[in-house]
Formats: C-alpha cells, sequence, structure tokens
C-alpha cells in the first residue's frame, strides 16, 4: 500500500500549524500547540498539589552539598544511549552552523524533524524526571573508558592561571568564532557542530560540574583537541575559572543546565557568563518551561522552592517563565533576540498517551561597543 500523501503545512511567523489532524498520529508530534484556559488550570492546580510539602531544610543542603557525585553517577549509569544528539541545533540555533547569517538571529521556524523524532528511542518518555528528548544526550559513537582524574578541578585551576598569565596564550586563542557550552554531559551538542561547522577558524570549549561526563567527551573518537578543548567547571564557584579570558565569545550556549541549579545562585552565574561574550557576542539558552509534563509528573515530597525539584536520582531541575529569563538576561546586561515558548504536544500510540512538553528558547546579545 502506497504511503499517504502528507497534508499541506501553513507557517506563518516561524510556527507550524497542521493542516490535517491526523498526522498527530502518523509522526508523534504536534508543534506549537495552544493551551485551553482549562487546561492551564489544571496545570496550575497540580502543581500546586505536588509543591504543598518542601522537603526538609537539611535534606535541601544535602542535595546541593552533593550535587556533583549525584551528576556523576547519572553520568556513569546512563553511558549508552539513553539520549540522542541534538541535530535540530542549526534549525534553531543558526549561529552554529557554518556561514552563519547574522539576519537569522530573531525567530526561528520552530520545526524539528518529525523523523528524528521518531528515531528518538521513549518518545517523550521520563526516566527520574529525565526525558528523553531534550537533556543531555549520549553521543552513540564509540566510548572508550579513561582512568578517572585526580582533583581535575584544582589541576585546571593552576593551569588556566598559567595559562592566562602567558599573554593571550590560551586555548583557542588563534580561533576566528570562539563556542563555549555549559553543561555539556557526554557531548551530543559539541559533536554534531564539530561535524557540521567546518569553519577553519571555529573553536569550541565546553564544561560540566561532572568529572565523568567531561571524560566521555575526551575520550570520544570525534573528540578533536585542534578545535575542541572540554574541562571540568563549577558554574556556582565564583573562584574556578575560565580557561579563556573575558570579551573572548562569540557564543555561549546553555541546554537544559541553567535549569539544574540553585534558582538564587542563577543570576551570578548568567552575569560571569555574559562577561566572557565579545561585544556582539550571544547567549542561546533552550530549558524548561512552566507547566511541562516533567514538572506535573513530580509527587508530593519531591519540591525544594517554588516550581525547583529534586528527581530521583539526586539531580534537580527548575522550571522557567519567559519573564523570569528576561529578568536574569538583561540585568546581566543583554538585549532581547528571541524569548519563546515552545508548546509541543508528543502521542505515545503504544501507550495511548498524550503528552504536553512546554519548552522556552532564548537569544540575548551583549550589546555592541559603541563606535568612536
Amino acid at each position: 500500500m502506497a504511503a499517504p500523501k502528507e497534508a499541506p503545512e501553513w507557517r506563518p511567523f516561524g510556527r507550524r500549524f497542521l493542516t490535517d489532524p491526523t498526522r498527530l498520529f502518523q509522526h508523534n508530534a504536534w508543534d506549537n500547540v495552544e493551551w485551553s484556559e482549562e487546561q492551564e488550570a489544571s496545570a496550575r492546580s497540580k502543581v500546586q498539589e505536588n509543591s504543598s510539602q518542601l522537603l526538609p531544610q537539611d535534606k535541601q543542603e544535602e542535595y546541593e552539598v552533593n550535587a556533583k557525585r549525584y551528576w556523576d553517577d547519572f553520568y556513569k549509569i546512563h553511558e549508552n544511549g539513553f539520549f540522542k544528539d541534538r541535530h535540530w541545533l542549526f534549525t534553531e540555533f543558526p549561529e552554529l552552523a557554518p556561514n552563519r547569517n547574522p539576519s537569522q538571529n530573531g525567530d526561528s521556524v520552530h520545526e524539528f524533524s518529525n523523523k528524528e523524532e521518531s528515531n528518538n528511542e521513549g518518545l517523550g518518555s521520563c526516566e527520574n524526571g529525565h526525558c528523553s528528548l531534550e537533556t543531555r544526550a549520549e553521543n552513540q559513537l564509540n566510548l572508550i573508558k579513561s582512568t578517572p582524574k585526580i582533583c581535575a578541578e584544582e589541576l585546571a585551576t593552576q593551569k588556566y592561571s598559567e595559562l592566562n598569565q602567558s599573554d593571550g596564550d590560551y586555548p583557542g586563542s588563534s580561533a576566528s568564532y570562539r563556542i563555549l557550552e555549559v553543561g555539556c554531559g557526554a557531548g551530543n551538542t559539541v559533536f554534531p557542530i564539530l561535524q557540521t561547522n567546518n569553519d577553519p577558524g571555529l573553536f569550541i570549549y565546553c564544561c560540566d560540574f561532572s568529572t565523568t561526563a567531561v571524560d566521555l567527551v575526551q575520550n570520544n573518537a570525534e573528540y578533536d583537541s585542534s578545535r575542541c578543548f572540554a574541562f571540568v567547571h563549577d558554574l556556582c564557584n565564583d573562584q574556578s575559572p575560565f580557561p579563556m579570558p573575558d570579551e573572548s565569545l562569540d557564543v555561549v550556549i546553555l541546554i537544559f543546565v541553567l535549569s539544574a541549579i540553585l534558582p538564587e545562585k542563577m543570576q551570578s552565574i548568567v552575569n560571569r557568563l555574559s562577561r566572557l561574550l565579545k561585544p556582539g557576542g550571544m547567549i542561546l539558552l533552550r530549558d524548561y518551561g512552566r507547566y511541562d509534563l516533567a514538572q506535573l509528573r513530580f509527587k508530593k515530597g519531591q519540591c525544594l522552592s517554588d516550581n525547583f525539584y529534586v528527581r530521583g536520582d539526586g539531580t534537580r531541575v527548575y522550571f522557567f517563565t519567559q519573564d523570569e529569563l528576561e529578568d536574569l538576561f538583561t540585568t546581566a546586561g543583554l538585549e532581547k533576540i528571541q524569548n519563546l515558548v515552545d508548546r509541543r504536544l508528543q502521542v505515545n500510540r503504544g501507550k495511548q498517551m498524550t503528552m504536553y512538553r512546554v519548552w522556552i528558547q532564548c537569544k540575548y546579545r551583549k550589546p555592541a561597543a559603541p563606535q568612536l
């Protein structure tokens, strides 16, 4: 039997509307779904219920103190194939692709490949609150185990201090376009960029709180030290060094990482990252939005504070509004290029379940230096 023809699509102002609702079940996803008042009220009610009982303060402090261990354990457990590479990066963030076009820095087309989605295992499924379509992914290439690094961050501190003492001598110092991904996980943002963008002037830095994650990146067959530098970094520690000087980066990438940080520390982190940007440089963010499926699935006793939760594996997650992110970035002196909500309906045909995902995508730019 011949495959059914697809209905035409209408894409005004960068949004996709499907003219044939049967395609929802063919492709498992429906983009930019508008919520009814009843839906939003129901979501709000679930959040009020699951946040009515907060964890005791001593338990909250324990999760903060042991945050690194929980993320190390996460990457040890999920080393093989729990997530997928982010091949949607270049549609949503053309700044990362070769032949960059500044005119594309505003609204994106919100066009995730249906084929890619259908190939992701466990569409819309969550394990311990980690949802397979949007969190850090494990690159599917062969990973080689390495000997654990001892005191990695202390060694890095000394190493970066020595580098910065030299005049302009730091990893990537000769590059013409520098990207930093914060919270790189096992490299499933970094490697698609390296594979796709052959710009000879490109250099990518990537860091993670987890030593295990950084080991996975450094020992991946695709890791190229002439184009990439992976390092352990604690965003919450103001004394934890970066290997590059201030005002040296063109792009900072934050994909599902800011949400893992204690809310009261977010502003100082964004401030510090903004200082690394060149005038005209940008921060690109994609993260959890308020009332996402993952938030609604939490049970009583997993809430740390308003919209901030701990998963069963000890890692934590916050669910943002657009206004909260606007405040964080503009307070850091950045100007808005994009701040939008991506609401999506996903259907698990096997379980006959519908699932509503809510993500926020932002682009904020450091103002260009005034011309004298």
